[in-house]
């Protein structure tokens, strides 16, 4: 039987444009894409070169820290361009897909009588490490740590996310290899929703969390079932993450095959679709909104995701397409002072709090400046962690390291104060301020 956990604190954001449960196929252009920020914490160190030919499964660079951690070629193809910034910082490798794919043969292997260090292995060897995070710090981890426990999410309840139970139909045996995997190398905890069919997996502790959004957020699961100390590591898996390696193990062939939610209130169908990783998201996002609407294409989820283009790439950890109204171009009479039905209030502001669950059409603007942070314990009633929320990001812009430490740091990833960032009266990016703190934090304990 699995542990039923309750959360209170939190916020369901209802908006329109949520995906339906249908696949559209696609024709591919064959331009990709690896993005090394993806994997945050990761220097890359190139090991292409304009020109190469690569297989699916050939690494495109490795961590310089680590050079174990490779990060391979979603397809077979060829290397046409190494895009660098400033400084010469690796923006991007593109690749061109050939029109018959081959890919490296790893082997197939039986996760049931491999041990830890044959999984770590493997998992090297593909090209798959690097997409496991840890905490503390929220970055990609290193096979030189040692994890107390490792967390899978498997409830995904951010606004217009995808729904990882559509995505895994007709994969539960990747998922069980998968999940197998993991638990050889620590104690692997498994968090699904309320009425979820993932109760029965083998070879890990399931946990129910019975709450509003955040609950699916690794980082809250790690808070309620195995916090993080001083000294401590848990690593974190996405749950598709979890399907490539059972994919991995049971093929012996690198897929890094995701079934996306292309969703929000401008997309014309919002429907589901698989795409590789780092494939380019014109041939998605094209004609799937009025050209003549003023949008903001997101990388990911409204409160987490990046904003990009139709030339973007699809990112490593992106389960969703969002295209919201971008709302510059509104011209509103009396702006906030009017009464409004249609706008959606936390603080019931608005009268549309009247309408019960109504499904919003919410646009991409902030709508006020930054101003002095106000302790009014906003950030608490949507942050379900044992953490002063406040306290903690008034710790991090002081740059007090002792007290960032005391008052939990080690236990929070940007994510967790995405929703305090979306109710947050004073506008700040708490997100980046997070993730600026976690860095100086990295820094000094290195």
């Amino acid at each position: 039987m699995a542990n039923v956990i309750k959360l209170r604190k939190g916020l369901d954001i209802n908006l329109a444009g949520k995906a339906e449960e249908k696949k559209i196929q696609l024709k591919s252009n064959g331009k990709f894409a690896i993005v090394p920020d993806d994997f945050v914490g990761v220097t890359p160190k190139v090991v292409v070169k304009e020109g190469d030919k690569v297989r699916a499964g050939d690494a495109l660079f490795v961590n310089k820290m680590c050079p174990d951690v490779k990060f391979a070629s979603p397809v077979s193809g060829t290397v046409v361009e190494v895009v660098r910034g400033e400084r010469r910082k690796v923006l991007s490798i593109r690749v061109n897909a050939d029109a018959q794919q081959e890919q490296v043969d790893f082997g197939k292997k039986n996760v049931d009588v491999l041990d830890g260090k044959a999984v770590v292995e493997a998992l090297l060897e593909a090209g798959l490490f690097g997409y496991i995070d840890q905490l503390p710090y929220a970055v990609s981890t290193t096979p030189d740590t040692t994890p107390k426990a490792i967390f899978v999410s498997a409830l995904r309840d951010k606004p217009l996310a995808a729904d990882f139970e559509f995505e895994v139909k007709g994969q539960e045996h990747d998922f069980q290899t998968g999940l197998t995997a993991l638990s050889k190398i620590a104690k692997t905890y498994l968090g699904v929703g309320v009425h979820s069919s993932f109760e029965n997996y083998r070879n890990v502790e399931v946990n129910v969390f019975d709450g509003p959004c955040p609950a699916g957020n690794v980082g809250v699961q790690v808070n309620h079932v195995s916090p993080v100390n001083k000294g401590e590591v848990v690593w974190t898996v996405e749950p598709t993450v979890v399907l490539f390696i059972g994919r991995l193990f049971n093929t012996g062939k690198l897929n890094l095959t995701r079934t996306v939610a292309l969703a929000g209130s401008e997309v014309n169908a919002p429907a589901y679709v698989d795409m590789l990783v780092g494939e380019e998201l014109s041939t998605l996002v094209s004609n799937s909104y009025d050209a003549t609407h003023r949008v903001r294409i997101i990388n990911g989820n409204v409160l987490t995701g990046k904003p990009t283009t139709k030339d973007g790439y699809l990112g490593a950890h992106t389960s969703e397409i969002t295209i919201i109204p971008e709302g510059d171009d509104v011209d509103e009479f009396a702006g906030w002072i009017m009464p409004r039905f249609n706008q959606f209030s936390v603080n019931r502001s608005y009268f549309s709090w009247l309408f019960g669950k109504k499904r919003y059409a919410l646009d991409a603007r902030v709508k006020g400046g930054e101003r002095h942070m106000i302790m009014s314990g906003e950030y608490d009633s949507v942050l379900p962690m044992d953490i002063y929320g406040e306290y903690l990001i008034k710790a991090i812009i002081a740059g007090d390291i002792d007290k960032m430490e005391q008052l939990g740091i080690y236990e929070v990833a940007p994510e967790d104060f995405a929703l305090a960032e979306f109710v947050d009266s004073s506008k700040l990016e708490l997100q980046r301020i997070v993730r600026e703190g976690l860095n100086m934090l990295r820094k000094e304990n290195a």
